[in-house]
């Protein structure tokens, strides 16, 4: 086990603590926690959007207190998600990297945006 391992499950439990507290675990269904997930992100990139590429990367202080709180809620749904069924985020993320590096191979992906089939 490494530290992060040991982190993704203090949040974990401390997500855990805070649904249990409220008597939210009847909502938080796949489904309720996916959509939810999803509304989290369109509101994160709602903050981006207009915005040029430069401007994208230097947000105002007001704006990355915004962007930190979005982030912070997708974080927590993916992890109540991932919680509800059964699945360690940090352990498929690492075999999803393992997958793109195969699907995107640096002499052929390296500086080019398409997507692994046009490669």
């Amino acid at each position: 086990m490494y530290e992060g391992d040991m982190k993704m499950k203090t949040l974990r439990d401390a997500v855990r603590s805070f649904v249990a507290e409220r008597d939210w675990d009847q909502f938080h269904s796949p489904k309720n926690l996916s959509m939810a997930l999803s509304v989290e992100a369109a509101e994160l990139m709602e903050h981006f959007q207009w915005l040029t590429e430069e401007q994208s990367l230097d947000p105002s202080t007001n704006m990355r207190a915004a962007l930190e709180d979005e982030i912070g809620d997708v974080l927590i749904y993916l992890v109540r998600l991932a919680d509800k069924l059964d699945i360690d985020p940090l352990d498929v993320a690492v075999r999803k990297l393992a997958k793109n590096k195969e699907k995107y191979p640096v002499e052929k992906a390296r500086g080019n945006a398409r997507k692994y089939s046009q490669l």
